[in-house]
């Protein structure tokens, strides 16, 4: 069995009397992308500072890549992207990404050329003389992304990522992560935005107020959370969805955005009786689909509602 690369044991954070992260066990397997998911506030990123040995743990233990307590030992083996974003803006971006490269043990030729690569992969080339200060936001997010994986770790450590990138720029960055694990990294990768930890998570753990409440990979998550799950998508009829809610022989549970709901049927339940109540009360349906259930519903089930974020959109925010 290969040594977990990230390996938490009943790790407790404290800061002026409030417990940031308590009891956490995490392991963190070689080769896959896990995801560290939660609310704002929840304890991830405290969680990630201390597994980058920038805080030191009031308990437990922490190992990387076997190592314990991971330290400068370990240091050019990971690659990581904090939540907040610190470039030197009066650099020029080649020099910027060279030096960083330089402070990880790379050579000056070989983080040139590798900057050159990744500045065309992203689409930077043309700016690679020009000032941190002369980019938009969402390039300096890119920027950042290269400073990150430009020394070739073996674990890369990501907090929320994609904030301040559009929606293309989002998608080139989530393929690129994905070959950096085809190319035998690992990941860990940490949000509160579900609908990306679905997309490119092998397993996750989710935390709310510094506890674990769920964890392991996601597909054993989806079965384990059980039931048997509708999507339902009406162009109207919102009343007779409502009726359709509130009946507790059929739904055990829901979750309702405007003209769309995700439903948790009764174990005694039959799908076509909620398709035959839309059809009579005359609603016209554009999607019944059963499946499993959402990552964004189990975060809500296990987490509650008071911890709702949006599932598709959204930027960063405090994570004490």
């Amino acid at each position: 069995m290969p040594t977990a690369v990230i390996e938490l044991e009943r790790v407790t954070k404290r800061y002026a009397g409030h417990v940031a992260v308590r009891a956490l066990d995490l392991s963190v397997p070689p080769g896959s992308i896990y995801g560290l998911l939660g609310p704002n506030g929840a304890g991830k990123t405290s969680s990630i500072r201390v597994i980058m040995n920038i805080a030191i743990p009031d308990e437990g233990r922490v190992r990387l890549f076997g190592v314990e307590g991971g330290g400068r030992s370990v240091s050019h083996r990971v690659g990581y992207l904090p939540e907040e974003r610190g470039l030197y803006r009066k650099m020029r971006i080649m020099d910027l990404l060279v030096f960083l490269a330089q402070t990880k043990g790379v050579a000056r030729a070989t983080a040139r050329a590798r900057a050159v690569e990744w500045l065309d992969r992203l689409g930077l080339g043309q700016w690679r003389q020009r000032k941190v200060d002369d980019l938009s936001k969402g390039m300096q997010q890119k920027v950042q992304f290269i400073s990150t994986v430009l020394h070739g770790p073996e674990l890369v450590i990501l907090d929320e990522p994609f904030s301040g990138l559009d929606p293309v720029n989002t998608e080139v960055v989530k393929d690129t992560v994905m070959e950096l694990v085809r190319g035998g990294a690992t990941v860990l990768f940490s949000t509160h935005i579900m609908e990306q930890a679905e997309k490119l998570c092998d397993a996750v753990c989710i935390i709310a107020r510094g506890e674990k409440v769920v964890d392991g990979p996601l597909s054993e998550i989806k079965r384990a959370h059980g039931g048997r799950n509708l999507v339902l998508a009406v162009e109207d009829g919102s009343a007779a969805v409502d009726r359709l809610l509130a009946d507790q022989r059929l739904v055990a549970r829901a979750t309702r955005s405007g003209q769309f709901a995700e439903i948790e049927l009764t174990p005694m339940a039959d799908p076509q009786e909620v398709l035959r109540r839309m059809v009579e009360s005359g609603v016209r349906i554009t999607r019944f689909e059963i499946t499993e259930p959402s990552l964004h519903k189990i975060f809500l089930d296990r987490v509650g509602p008071e911890a709702a974020v949006a599932p598709a959109t959204g930027g960063s925010g405090g994570n004490a």
